[in-house]
């Protein structure tokens, strides 16, 4: 598996990014999910997609990011609205096979086998 994450940036308070990942695998589905560490921070799910398209999103995400999928070239996307500083971090997307993705508790990033090398967001 492998996967390449892009659209990292800074933005001012209230901008926004679009981040996308690149994800190449073969054989069984995969969940597809975004995560995000700021330093010396625990790392925090952000958002993940079953390999239906059904989302689930971390409370930091509510209301202000999107995550979308697109099945036919393993795209995943984080559209992300309304930044604040509090953003700021180094974003990551995770790949765990099957088809769906395990909640995005405290912790479960252990859960994930397979990262990007990530790209930077600062607000």
């Amino acid at each position: 598996v492998q996967l390449v994450e892009s659209g990292g940036g800074s933005v001012q308070a209230g901008g926004s990014l679009r981040l996308s990942c690149a994800a190449s695998y073969t054989g069984d589905p995969h969940c597809l999910a975004w995560f995000r560490q700021a330093p010396g921070k625990e790392r925090e799910g952000v958002a993940s997609t079953d390999s239906d398209g059904h989302q689930r999103y971390g409370d930091s995400a509510l209301g202000r990011f999107t995550a979308s999928r697109d099945s036919t070239t393993n795209t995943l996307y984080l559209q992300m609205t309304n930044l604040q500083p509090e953003d700021t971090g180094m974003y990551y997307c995770a790949a765990r096979g099957g088809m769906y993705c395990p909640e995005l508790s405290r912790g479960n990033a252990v859960l994930f086998d397979h990262w990007g090398q990530g790209t930077q967001v600062t607000v």
